[in-house]
């Protein structure tokens, strides 16, 4: 059976990419393999859909993973960012274009020439953030320098939150994507420029006096800093601006309750000896203990928003943890899992902001470009939906011919974000502009 395209893991991000490649699948007559560590979630997602099959796979078996690829045209990884290597190496191997949402690492960057010798395409970073804001960013950025703008400043802001309707715990937040990321989320601290001045935030201090900002038609959020906002300058080519950062959105009270867990050393990663049979109330009382922080729990818990989220985590619970967890950081990923799951019918929502200052003709100006986007339900998310479909499109948009690029690219080329923009307007993912001429 001829393959045009493969995608590996059939996880919460990838329903939606999964739902529309069935339905081009069947419209350009290609055949599709998903494979999945799970074959029945694998299943369940495929549903015995035409033009396709689900297959389980072990994706550290290497003859099953190189067999599986060898047979593509297109692979599309949706696996865990830390095993996209394994998958690039045999693209690489059989000259098999790759798609993927995740950041481009260091050991993909190492691919680079071998990729373009190979005249085959890798394009990442074709998600939500990343993805989505380096198209929506760039269009603009592309805009303003057209009309012959002078770009002093650049601040980009996503979310994956809770919508309003489904917003019924003290945090304010509920899971759609990877549990794992919104827990080691910030751990390498924040770097950004800030009046022409490079600023730095280590992650102790990261989620403290979290800034605000309005956006358009849904309300005031509170953002931290992303990583090494930096390294954008460049790819945005804004060098030489006043102002540049990248950030997270959440609500303002998740800060609080976040700040404290970070305070507490509640998502350290090192290796715990937890016994069997421990109760979350009895794995807390033990840390707080044995790393004499009772005195700073007691402090940060008169907060009663605080209070009341820890109440909520069940924190003081006997419920018994599985023994098999062994860093505090695994612990805490358990409990938020269970306490943060949305509940099917919960719909979770997308919001992304970027403010961009530049000077046009001796006048100076800010344009705000804003997307929100809420999910249907537990299932169709928002989050799945904005990181799916611009990889989905991209996917079908290369194999139809619309970009013929090759190398290792992220999507910030008007011949990428220009088609993939205006498809997903047709579903439903647009921004709205405004444009304020400043004092």
């Amino acid at each position: 059976m001829s393959v045009e395209i493969l995608i590996i893991g059939a996880g919460k991000s990838a329903t939606v990419l999964i739902q529309y490649l069935k339905i081009k699948a069947v419209e350009n007559n290609w055949q599709i393999v998903l494979a999945d560590g799970d074959l029945p979630t694998a299943e369940a997602k495929w549903n015995q859909a035409p033009n396709g099959i689900a297959v389980g796979i072990d994706i550290n078996d290497a003859m099953a993973r190189k067999a599986l690829i060898q047979k593509a045209k297109v692979v599309v990884s949706m696996l865990p960012p830390s095993l996209h290597f394994l998958v690039a190496q045999d693209c690489l191997l059989f000259s098999k274009s790759l798609f993927t949402a995740s950041y481009v690492d260091e050991q993909m960057r190492s691919m680079e020439s071998a990729i373009q010798a190979k005249n085959i395409l890798f394009l990442c970073e074709m998600g939500l953030d990343p993805g989505i804001d380096h198209m929506s960013a760039m269009e603009l950025i592309d805009k303003i320098k057209a009309k012959g703008g002078q770009i002093t400043g650049f601040k980009s802001h996503c979310g994956g939150l809770i919508a309003p309707e489904s917003d019924n715990n003290p945090w304010h937040y509920k899971i759609s994507w990877n549990a794992k990321n919104i827990l080691l989320a910030g751990k390498a601290g924040a770097v950004y420029l800030e009046n022409g001045a490079q600023q730095t935030i280590p992650y102790l201090n990261l989620f403290k006096n979290a800034p605000q900002i309005e956006i358009p038609n849904i309300g005031s959020f509170g953002y931290y800093p992303n990583r090494n906002s930096l390294s954008y300058m460049a790819t945005y080519a804004l060098q030489g601006v006043n102002n540049f950062v990248r950030t997270t959105l959440r609500a303002s009270d998740f800060f609080l309750g976040w700040n404290a867990i970070v305070q507490l050393d509640l998502t350290n990663e090192q290796s715990i000896d937890l016994k069997e049979n421990t109760s979350i109330k009895e794995w807390l009382e033990g840390h707080l203990a044995s790393k004499q922080l009772n005195s700073l729990y007691n402090s940060l818990i008169k907060n009663e928003i605080v209070k009341n989220q820890f109440e909520f985590l069940g924190f003081h619970t006997d419920i018994l943890l599985p023994s098999n967890l062994r860093s505090n950081a695994s612990i805490l990923q358990w409990i938020l899992e269970n306490k943060w799951k949305l509940a099917p019918e919960d719909k979770d929502m997308v919001v992304m902001m970027h403010e961009i200052e530049y000077q046009l003709n001796s006048k100076k100006y800010m344009v705000q470009s804003s997307l929100v986007k809420i999910g249907i339900d537990a299932n169709v998310t928002a989050m799945a939906s904005t990181v799916g479909l611009p990889l989905a499109m991209s996917v079908c948009a290369y194999l139809k011919g619309d970009f013929n690029l090759t190398g290792l690219h992220i999507p910030i080329h008007p011949s990428i974000y220009t088609p993939i923009l205006k498809t997903l307007a047709a579903e439903g993912i647009v921004f709205e502009e405004i444009t304020k001429e400043l004092n």
